[in-house]
């Protein structure tokens, strides 16, 4: 099959309505909003633009449907989530182009986070069997402690762009273990990925009510009604601080369970002891994966002054390498950003570094032609003040600064408010353990430029949020802890 006759498949194949209480239903307006291909401009389909009105009969399903998915047995919810797992990496080719078309990443990449958001459904279906309490003596031996874990309840779930999919199942896949069900909002500028997943899901087993879905342009106008209801129990949100933190407020008068996976400004830290190759590798990696539009992007990268010219050089030839272009075609390797917004902020940030005395050593402007593409920039002798050192770039920007000492090094990478990822590479095993505990950061990638895994706890500290997803903590954030106890 041909590009062009995959898309015209995939895209005549994707549900473009809501899904609630198990039904694909217009919005209760009837209004539709376009999905764009940010590498053309161009319109893809027309979906379901939701209200308050469908969002609240969301949350009706979800709390109609919660009694009975707790009491499904864990060993049955576990194995959906495996059939779904399954489903996906069978359909991954068409899956991946749909992403590609409408969030604009290559299609390997977007095979790659096909498989890494499979990946979380296989995990917590495995989970799902091994959620545990105890049962222990009174330390004055006069009774039993009884303790016992519960689902805790209708989530609403707020994901982000950047990842259709994964950060979706990130979520989706620790709830529907634990016994939760869901009311799911999806970026409006890339709703296809998760409503061919709640399609999926449903074809699986997943019983109505379970996942309900309403895509909208009006985010804060449709959720609020749901925040504000007293039968949801959870929030989970994916996005920037700024919107996190107005979530928060909101969650705080029902006093909901919250979990936040908020911005980040992930240091990317070179020691003059580090296999300066494989801090190279590692730094395309951390900066390029997904266009550099992701919270663990790395956002600056502190050399030291003994290498720091070679690595800039080398960093500079492999990003001016890298082919650009539409994300269908062969041997692109950085697509489009994801609309004009987005790539101004890049444009701002760049002018705004070169300005105040920043070299460019390759790249630096955006790109002609139809979509939203930025060139792979590398700049040098970048300023303390240049406000990219201090602001998430979601681009293809990778400005390098020196550092002379280790004690400098951290001082430096913790100058954030944020703290979700940092990188280090250094060929001292001392000094690693020293810089790993010093940095202020939930995750830290040690001479590697990739930290997300299903097998592990995703998630950062400071303003880049709390909460963890994946690993054996992510099916905490869904569960609460009953605790009885038994006189005898």
């Amino acid at each position: 099959m041909t590009d062009t006759a995959l898309e015209t498949k995939v895209l005549a194949g994707v549900p473009t309505q809501l899904f609630i209480g198990g039904t694909w239903r217009d919005g209760a307006k009837g209004r539709t909003f376009g999905v764009e291909d940010p590498s053309t401009g161009k319109t893809l389909v027309q979906v379901s633009d939701g209200d308050a009105d469908d969002a609240l009969a969301a949350l009706d399903a979800a709390t109609q449907a919660q009694a009975d998915w707790a009491a499904t047995p864990s060993r049955q919810r576990g194995e959906i989530l495996r059939r779904t797992y399954e489903t996906i990496i069978a359909r991954q080719d068409e899956l991946a182009m749909l992403m590609t078309l409408e969030m604009g990443k290559p299609l390997s990449g977007s095979v790659g986070e096909i498989r890494y958001a499979a990946d979380f459904l296989r995990w917590f279906s495995e989970e799902a069997v091994r959620v545990d309490g105890r049962y222990t003596a009174e330390p004055n031996g006069n009774g039993r402690l009884l303790v016992m874990r519960q689902p805790v309840g209708p989530c609403l779930f707020i994901t982000p762009w950047n990842f259709p999919m994964a950060m979706g199942t990130r979520k989706l896949g620790p709830a529907f273990a634990a016994g939760c069900t869901v009311v799911m909002k999806p970026a409006d500028l890339t709703p296809l990925s998760m409503l061919a997943l709640t399609n999926i899901l449903h074809e699986c087993g997943l019983p109505p009510g379970v996942l309900n879905v309403v895509t909208t342009t009006d985010a804060g106008g449709t959720t609020g009604p749901v925040i504000a209801d007293p039968r949801l129990r959870k929030l989970s949100f994916t996005g920037s601080t700024p919107v996190g933190k107005r979530l928060m407020a909101a969650a705080s008068e029902q006093v909901l369970r919250v979990s936040m996976e908020l911005g980040g400004n992930a240091p990317f830290v070179v020691f003059p002891d580090a296999d300066l190759d494989a801090a190279v590798d590692g730094a395309v990696e951390a900066k390029m994966r997904n266009i550099g539009e992701a919270c663990t992007a790395a956002n600056r990268f502190h050399v030291h002054r003994s290498v720091i010219q070679d690595f800039s050089e080398r960093l500079a030839k492999r990003l001016a390498a890298m082919k650009v272009g539409r994300g269908t075609e062969d041997g692109v390797e950085v697509g489009p950003l994801i609309e004009e917004k987005a790539r101004q902020k890049v444009r701002s940030l760049v002018d705004d570094a070169v300005s105040a005395g920043a070299k460019v050593l390759t790249g630096g402007g955006a790109l002609d032609g139809p979509g939203y593409f930025y060139a792979p920039t590398v700049l040098g002798e970048v300023p303390d003040r240049a406000r990219l050192l201090r602001e998430e770039i979601f681009g293809p920007v990778a400005p390098v600064v020196a550092f002379d000492s280790e004690e400098e090094a951290i001082s430096a990478a913790n100058a954030t408010e944020f703290g979700l990822v940092a990188y280090l590479y250094t060929s001292d095993f001392s000094r690693a353990l020293r810089v790993t505990e010093a940095l202020e950061v939930g995750m830290v990638g040690l001479n590697q430029g990739l930290v997300s895994n299903p097998a592990a706890p995703f998630g950062g500290v400071k303003q880049s949020g709390f909460g963890r997803e994946g690993g054996r903590e992510g099916i905490d954030e869904y569960l609460n802890v009953k605790y009885v106890a038994v006189h005898l």
